[in-house]
């Protein structure tokens, strides 16, 4: 087995006016990592100059092309070669110290395993309602699993092998990425280990909405990318949503219409909450199900603008 030292570990950090967030996380690593290289997408709130002060490699993106946080992340992974372990992470995270070390042991252990991630956390996850729910969503199986999020420690020479990131999915590109990694042999892990603070800062139901929206997007583009056997990449995820937040309440509303009677079958909502409420409490059980609405939009709209050779651009909830 092939021993990574500590002097093998980058970083790339992505991040747009984060300000004294990406502070905070560039200074959780800088001591860390042998590289830490920023990207930035446009920021107006003096995010290079504060970076470039850290220590960080700066790539300023091209805001004239199409953003995307894919596009991002292979900017930064472009500046590494092909050896060694690089940790990916959003510019409002903190990395939780030995997490570094933590994961890197597992992978000198584990030489089939391309990608481990820990626990990501809410930083405050009593600030709101949209928060906690941000913070039990991040709360994953341990163990083999089919994807990671934004924050994770990786092989570079597994990530080149694939060619990096899908730069045109504007949400979902880690999972994506992942299906095709596992598909190279690789595996993927969740350790139970501390990793990242996140900062949400989801105050309004807009928000958490629109986050939801994007999510049904990714949803949809994902299994029409990886959708067929034998992995079926997110089909379970987007029939769910097309058919509790568009077929059914538009069966129910058509044959209302028909037969006043049949607004009782709307009563299956209430009904399904109750049924999610035993394993994932109320309040996440009643969004899960109204989500379902806003995944179901953002869905449409990837399918709408399929059939229009149109893309749309990045869905963001800040």
């Amino acid at each position: 087995m092939t021993q990574t030292s500590a002097e093998q570990v980058s970083a790339v950090i992505i991040g747009r006016n984060e300000g004294e967030r990406l502070v905070t996380c560039l200074t959780s690593l800088k001591d860390t990592v042998s590289r830490l290289i920023y990207v930035d997408s446009g920021s107006s709130d003096g995010s290079v100059e504060a970076a470039r002060r850290l220590g960080a490699e700066v790539v300023e993106l091209d805001m004239t092309l199409p953003f995307t946080a894919a596009r991002a992340r292979n900017a930064g992974l472009a500046l590494l070669g092909d050896d060694g372990l690089v940790q990916l992470v959003d510019g409002d995270c903190e990395v939780v110290p030995d997490w570094i070390e933590t994961a890197r042991l597992f992978l000198d252990e584990h030489p089939d395993v391309a990608v481990v991630c820990g626990r990501r956390r809410e930083r405050n996850p009593d600030a709101s309602l949209y928060n906690r729910l941000c913070d039990q969503e991040w709360d994953t199986p341990i163990g083999a699993a089919k994807a990671c999020g934004g924050d994770a420690l990786m092989r570079l020479s597994a990530v080149k092998a694939v060619d990096g990131y899908r730069e045109d999915l504007i949400a979902g590109e880690e999972p994506e990425m992942c299906v095709r990694l596992r598909s190279a042999g690789w595996r993927i892990w969740r350790l139970d280990a501390e990793m990242t603070l996140h900062d949400a800062q989801m105050t309004r139901f807009s928000q958490w909405w629109k986050r939801s929206r994007r999510a049904g997007h990714a949803f949809a583009e994902g299994a029409t990318i990886h959708g067929a056997d034998p992995e079926r990449h997110w089909v379970k995820e987007t029939r769910r949503a097309l058919t509790w937040g568009a077929a059914l309440p538009c069966a129910i509303v058509v044959t209302t219409a028909f037969y006043f009677p049949m607004a009782a079958l709307f009563a299956v909502y209430p009904l399904q909450i109750l049924r999610l409420r035993r394993k994932m409490g109320t309040p996440a059980a009643f969004f899960s199900v109204i989500g379902k609405f806003a995944e179901a939009m953002g869905a449409l709209e990837f399918y709408k603008n399929r059939l229009r050779g149109q893309r749309r651009g990045i869905l963001e909830y800040k």
